[in-house]
C-alpha cells in the first residue's frame, strides 16, 4: 500500500505541501484530486523519491522508494506524458525501458497488445496522438509488473473508448490485489474509475473518504409535483422534511424518495412527479478543493 505521514515540502517561504497523511489501500483505486497548483505533483514526486521532503515521510509497502533494489518491479509510475523520445518507435521505447525494469522482450510485445498499440509499435512516438502517448506511458509503468501504480492525470487525452479501457485496466489491477493511486484536477472525469477520494487544496488535505460517501455529504433534493401542493407541503414537514416551493413543484430535503412516496400516499395526494436530484459531483469537488 501507499502511505504518507505528515509529509511536508517548503520552498523557502512557500508551503507547497503541509502535513499530508493518507493511505491508498491494496485492492482499491484511489483518486488524488486537487486543482492545478494544489500540491498533487509535489506530493507524488516526494513519494517517488524525486524530491526530498522538508519533513515527514512517504512509504510504499512500508519502504521509502529509494530503499527498493528493483523499484520498477515495485512501483509503476507515470508523472509526465512526454516520457519517450519522439524519434523512437513505441516498441523501441518499451524495449529500452524494459532493460531498466528487468523485463524481457516478450513482456514488451504483450504490453503493446494489452494497451492497444500493437498496430502502432513501429511508428515514431512523435507521431502518436495524446491518447496513444497516454497508453504508451501506462505500458511503461506496467513493464516491471509492479503491485503499485502511481499515475498522474492518466485520463488526459483519452477518448470515451480509452476511458473505458483505462477503467477496465485499473479495476483489473486492483482486483488482483494491486494498489492504484491516480491524480487529477477533475473529479467527474474519474467518477467511474475510483473507489476512494483524497482531496488536496493549497497543500493540505480537505477530504479522505470513499467516493460513494461524498454524495452523502450534501443533502439530496427531491422534486415533487402533486394534485394538492399545500397538503403535501404540510405532510412533508410533519415527517421531518424541509420544503421549498419551486415553480409548480416542491423541493424537499431531509427525506428519502421512498419516504416521500409513503407520506404522499398517507396524505392521499396523487403524485405527478417524484424525482431525486443527486448532488453535482463536480460541484462537491470544487467546494472541497477550495475553488
Amino acid at each position: 500500500m501507499i502511505e504518507t505521514r505528515q509529509l511536508t515540502k517548503h520552498y523557502g517561504s512557500v508551503r507547497a505541501v503541509e502535513g499530508l497523511s493518507f493511505t491508498a489501500h491494496p485492492g482499491r483505486v484511489t483518486g488524488f484530486l486537487g486543482l492545478n497548483g494544489s500540491g498533487k505533483t509535489t506530493t507524488l514526486r516526494m513519494l517517488l523519491g524525486l524530491s526530498r521532503p522538508t519533513s515527514g515521510a512517504a512509504f510504499v509497502n512500508g519502504k521509502r522508494f529509494r530503499e527498493f533494489r528493483y523499484p520498477l518491479q515495485q512501483v509503476g509510475a507515470v508523472l509526465e506524458q512526454g516520457i519517450s523520445h519522439p524519434g523512437q518507435t513505441g516498441q523501441a521505447h518499451l524495449t529500452a525501458q524494459a532493460i531498466l525494469a528487468g523485463a524481457g522482450k516478450g513482456r514488451v510485445e504483450a504490453l503493446l497488445e494489452y494497451v492497444g498499440l500493437a498496430h502502432a509499435a513501429d511508428r515514431r512516438t512523435g507521431d502518436y496522438s495524446l491518447g496513444m502517448r497516454q497508453r504508451l506511458a501506462v505500458a511503461t509503468a506496467l513493464l516491471g509488473d509492479p503491485p503499485v501504480l502511481v499515475l498522474d492525470e492518466p485520463a488526459n487525452g483519452l477518448d470515451p473508448e480509452g476511458i473505458v479501457w483505462l477503467r477496465s485496466l485499473l479495476r483489473e489491477h486492483a482486483a488482483r490485489g494491486g494498489t492504484v493511486l491516480i491524480s487529477s484536477h477533475l473529479l467527474a472525469e474519474l467518477a467511474h474509475l475510483i473507489d476512494d477520494v483524497i482531496v488536496i487544496a493549497k497543500g493540505r488535505i480537505t477530504c479522505v473518504a470513499p467516493l460513494a460517501s461524498l454524495y452523502g455529504t450534501r443533502s439530496r433534493r427531491l422534486r415533487v409535483r402533486g394534485r394538492d401542493l399545500g397538503r403535501l407541503w404540510r405532510a412533508f414537514e410533519r415527517a421531518g422534511g424541509r420544503v421549498t416551493p419551486v415553480d409548480d413543484a416542491l423541493e424537499v430535503t431531509g427525506l428519502a424518495a421512498e419516504d416521500a412516496g409513503e407520506v404522499a400516499f398517507e396524505a392521499r395526494v396523487p403524485l405527478y412527479e417524484l424525482t431525486s436530484e443527486a448532488s453535482n459531483l463536480e460541484q462537491i469537488f470544487l467546494e472541497l478543493a477550495g475553488a
